[in-house]
Parts: structure tokens; C-alpha cells; sequence
């Protein structure tokens, strides 16, 4: 059994959780060993990784001892959730209390929650400005998250602030669609205002740079983005991949809510919310401490220099 300390990495065959895991197994410093959580463990996603190295070991989000019997012994502990396979407010609430209670139960040193803004922050329920969900809710997905931090409250933990993924392009649907006209549009409600995004395995380098950082990020936010771009700048680095123009379709917020997809409305507003509110959103999300937790941070011209390819051509 390796002697350095371990982090537990929940989601490990994910986007963020692939990452850490990957970052971790790719050091050449060897700082820490890695233990992938994942619900099968012979995947071919897990047995990749085991491939690599990982130790590969089960457990549940809903399941209190898999979670506690997975983070024993670990010195840190990477937390996510991932509210699209259910969309339930109620079982992202659940798992991350979950979480937590498994992280202090096993004497974790440091978590990092991967988390993001309560948005009933800036928006009460009785604001008309964008409508309520689920009776308690503006952004649920952003919502829940932001209200499952206080459950980390008595465990050493950072909260991580993510950004939009620009593998969203590649893998649910939001990349350059061919209208009625032929012509190629990217479709989003964000006006003139600059979208933080990040590429999904920079997610998982920067919280490795938390977790080599050790107790300077204990109790303390840190948000990450690879670069703050305008809906028209990426329909511009998209246009060069493509190789015919790509243009940017600046929707209001109402009608991307009602497109009827699966979260539309959901989605719909957290645009609202990053539009109204950029200057925080923006703030909270700093490419110079990105930059310094992960050196090899990509910006969107060279995520896509790396990905553009792999974009569905419509």
C-alpha cells in the first residue's frame, strides 16, 4: 500500500473528478496517491484509470458507509455532484450532506466542494425578475449546491467555484446548430456580457493545485475559469474551426427558458443570472489565481485548438 497521502476523488470517471485524478497520476512529483470513486468499477472508464495506476473503489452518493468506507485513511477528499442525472434539488441536498458527514466521520483533512453560488442571494424567491422553480428555488442547480455549503461548515473544506464547460460544445448539444437558412448559430442568453467557461479537465488541475496548496485554501472560496468570453468571441473562435462563420444568436432569457429541453428553464435562468449579475459572476472567477493553481490553463482559442475537431458538425 502506498505511504503518501491519499486523495479520495468522488466522480472519477467524470469530467472534474477524471481530471483530479488524472492530474494527480501525471505528476511527476508524486505528491499524493489517488483513490477513484466510482458506482462500477468496471467500467471501462474506471478500468482505465486503474490502468493508469488509480486505486478503483465503489461507492454511492447515496450510500453513507460506501461513502465513509471510501474516504478511510484519505488525507483529502474531492466532492461533487451531479445534479443532471436526477434533477432533483432534494438528492443533490442529500448526497452532498452525505458527503460531508463521510468526510468527518473519516477524519479528512481537506475537502474541496465543488460548488456554486446560491443565487437567492441576489435574487429572492419574491423578485419577478426571472421565476421561482420548484416553489424555492431561482437557479436549482446552482441553488442547491450554494445551500449544501453549510454542511461542509465543521470540516476543513475550500469551496470551489466552477465555471460553463466548453466540452458542453462537444457533448449535450449547445455547439453551433444549422438553422432554417443553412447557416450555423451558437444560441445563448447572454447578451453582450462575458461567460466565465473553462475546459472540463482544467476543473480538475486547478483543484489539484488546492489540494498541493494544503491549508493556505482550508475556509476559504476560490472560483476558476480558463477566460471570461463573449458569446460572439466564441462564435468567432468557433467560426475558425468550422471553417465557415459561425454567428451568435443573443436570445432573451424568456425565450431560452421555454425551448422545452429537459432544464430549459432552469438553464434559462442561470444565464439570467449570469447576465444580470456579471460583475460578480465574473469576479468571483479569477483567470490569474486559475492560472496559478493550474500553469497549463487553457484559454477558449486553445481548447479548442485541442477539441475543436471533436465539435458535431451539424
Amino acid at each position: 500500500m502506498s505511504t503518501k497521502p491519499i486523495i479520495a476523488v468522488i466522480g472519477a470517471t467524470g469530467a472534474q473528478g477524471g481530471g483530479l485524478v488524472r492530474a494527480i497520476l501525471s505528476d511527476p512529483a508524486g505528491t499524493f496517491a489517488v483513490r477513484a470513486i466510482t458506482r462500477d468499477v468496471n467500467s471501462e472508464k474506471a478500468l482505465a484509470l486503474a490502468a493508469l495506476g488509480a486505486e478503483v473503489v465503489a461507492a454511492n452518493l447515496d450510500d453513507l458507509a460506501s461513502l465513509e468506507a471510501a474516504f478511510s485513511g484519505a488525507h483529502g477528499a474531492f466532492c461533487v455532484t451531479n445534479f443532471w442525472e436526477h434533477f432533483s434539488t432534494e438528492t443533490e441536498l442529500a448526497q452532498a450532506k452525505n458527503l460531508a458527514t463521510a468526510a468527518k466521520s473519516a477524519g479528512v483533512a481537506h475537502v474541496i466542494w465543488s460548488t456554486l453560488e446560491d443565487t437567492r442571494q441576489w435574487v429572492p424567491l419574491d423578485d419577478d425578475r426571472m421565476p421561482t422553480l420548484q416553489g424555492k428555488y431561482k437557479v436549482p442547480h446552482f441553488d442547491a449546491k450554494g445551500e449544501a455549503d453549510a454542511f461542509f461548515s465543521d470540516v476543513p473544506t475550500t469551496l470551489l467555484l466552477t465555471s460553463f464547460y466548453w466540452d458542453n460544445f462537444i457533448y449535450f448539444g449547445m455547439g453551433p446548430q444549422r438553422g432554417p437558412d443553412g447557416k450555423l448559430a451558437i444560441t445563448l442568453p447572454m447578451g453582450d456580457k462575458k461567460l466565465p467557461g473553462i475546459a472540463g479537465e482544467d476543473i480538475g488541475k486547478c483543484a489539484y493545485g488546492v489540494f498541493k496548496g494544503g491549508t493556505e485554501w482550508i475556509g476559504k472560496t476560490v472560483g476558476i475559469s480558463g477566460e471570461h468570453i463573449t458569446g460572439a468571441g466564441m462564435a468567432m473562435g468557433l467560426s475558425g474551426v468550422f471553417g465557415e462563420e459561425v454567428s451568435y444568436n443573443a436570445v432573451p432569457a424568456a425565450l431560452y427558458r421555454s425551448f422545452g429541453f429537459p432544464g430549459a428553464d432552469d438553464l434559462g435562468n442561470m444565464f439570467q443570472f449570469k447576465h444580470d449579475f456579471n460583475d460578480d459572476f465574473c469576479a468571483a472567477r479569477s483567470i490569474i489565481t486559475s492560472k496559478a493553481l493550474n500553469p497549463e490553463l487553457q484559454d477558449f482559442a486553445a481548447w479548442l485548438a485541442k477539441n475543436g475537431e471533436r465539435i458535431p458538425r451539424n
